[in-house]
């Protein structure tokens, strides 16, 4: 895992995207997209903060 905060505010920013209004035809499932992604940047920042603990 890199630490170098360049790249994890990088990967942050490509895993959030741009937001986006929700869809009147599915809410539920833009939701669940949303908060999908989030989960997937904490992992990332939490995973940098352990290497970072590490090193």
């Amino acid at each position: 895992m890199s630490t170098d905060p360049d790249q994890i505010r990088a990967q942050v920013a490509e895993l959030l995207g741009e937001p986006t209004e929700p869809s009147a035809s599915d809410p539920a499932a833009d939701l669940d997209s949303v908060a999908a992604r989030l989960e997937e940047a904490h992992e990332l920042l939490v995973r940098a903060l352990e290497s970072v603990e590490k090193g």
